[in-house]
């Protein structure tokens, strides 16, 4: 079995052959796996988010499965449902599409809560209740959501407590020029990179690999020092002047699993600040709500978070 450090290299070598330019979204999808947490990924059409989901499936043998959420959709249509069968005339579950190892909830903003509340158990529980019976979701399982952060008609905004149920909030900018070059020299050579397939991604991991990189992580120690850093900073943003809804204890939670794994990722044996630092604003950014004043002001979550930081005295 891979190392953490390996399984990082590797995974990361073969989604870089598909999707360029987005290194950072590549890490946090990884660290997001591995801490057994879900990513919203937001971007402008055309910046690779429905490819990184199908590129993460290939590369690491997993089932994959995509909703395009819609204003028509019923939760049904993501969870299943109960259908007569006419020949033996007995009902029997029709499992939807919740049920695999990575669920692409594409566009989830355009549909309403109701539907979008259909996600709330699998995302915590891994697993979901149809028809009064309790079903087990595979393992492993993740939920990599897209929105278009330009484009609000006919969209929904996700519930608080929907958004808490992400481990990160992974923003997916333009690549650079030279990135962008990149691509089109790929275009024109004849690889077509909207297909992790023809891009040339390998399955060079499975879920042994994921459930190996776990147990390491697992063993990457944890000062109480740190413990109290990662509290002291979801407590600031509950303080601070500019915040109306800080974090939550669930936010504390996946930030310190987040922060192993990273470590771990990062060949160390225990987490630094740095670690809970650098994933600060992914990890924090959509659970907050800024008061009017801050945003009248042009403050966003993440110069907020800057400035949380900023009070909150590392450990040494």
């Amino acid at each position: 079995m891979a190392t953490a450090p390996e399984f990082f290299a590797r995974l990361r070598e073969q989604l870089a052959k598909a999707v360029v330019g987005q290194d950072d979204a590549i890490r946090l999808c990884a660290i997001a796996l591995v801490a057994q947490g879900h990513v919203l990924l937001e971007g402008v059409p055309g910046t690779g988010k429905t490819l990184l989901a199908k590129s993460i499936a290939r590369a690491l043998r997993l089932d994959y499965g995509r909703v395009q959420f819609t204003p028509d959709l019923m939760p049904a249509d993501i969870l299943g449902t109960s259908v007569f069968d006419l020949a033996t005339r007995t009902f029997s579950l029709r499992r939807g599409p919740i049920f695999t190892n990575v669920l692409l909830a594409d566009e989830i903003n355009r549909a309403p809560a109701k539907v979008q509340a259909a996600l709330l158990e699998a995302m915590e529980e891994r697993g979901v209740t149809l028809e009064g019976q309790q079903l087990e979701l595979p393992s492993p399982f993740i939920v990599l959501a897209t929105q278009n952060p330009v484009e609000y008609e006919g969209t929904y905004p996700l519930p608080e407590a929907q958004q808490d149920r992400f481990l990160f909030k992974v923003r997916l900018d333009y690549p650079s020029p030279a990135d962008e070059m990149e691509v089109l020299r790929r275009w024109e050579s004849g690889i077509e990179l909207r297909d992790p397939v023809k891009a040339g991604v390998e399955p060079v991991l499975d879920a042994a690999d994921i459930q190996a990189c776990r147990a390491e992580v697992a063993t990457v120690v944890l000062d109480e020092k740190i413990r109290r850093y990662v509290v002291d900073l979801a407590s600031a943003t509950r303080s601070a002047p500019e915040i109306a809804l800080g974090a939550s204890t669930r936010a504390e939670v996946l930030l310190m699993l987040a922060a192993r794994a990273y470590a771990a990722f990062e060949g160390h044996e225990f987490v630094t600040p740095d670690h809970v630092k650098a994933l600060l604003a992914p990890a924090f950014r959509h659970r907050l709500i800024l008061r009017p004043e801050a945003e009248v002001a042009g403050q966003t979550p993440d110069s907020v978070l800057d400035a949380v930081a900023g009070r909150v005295v590392p450990p040494r």
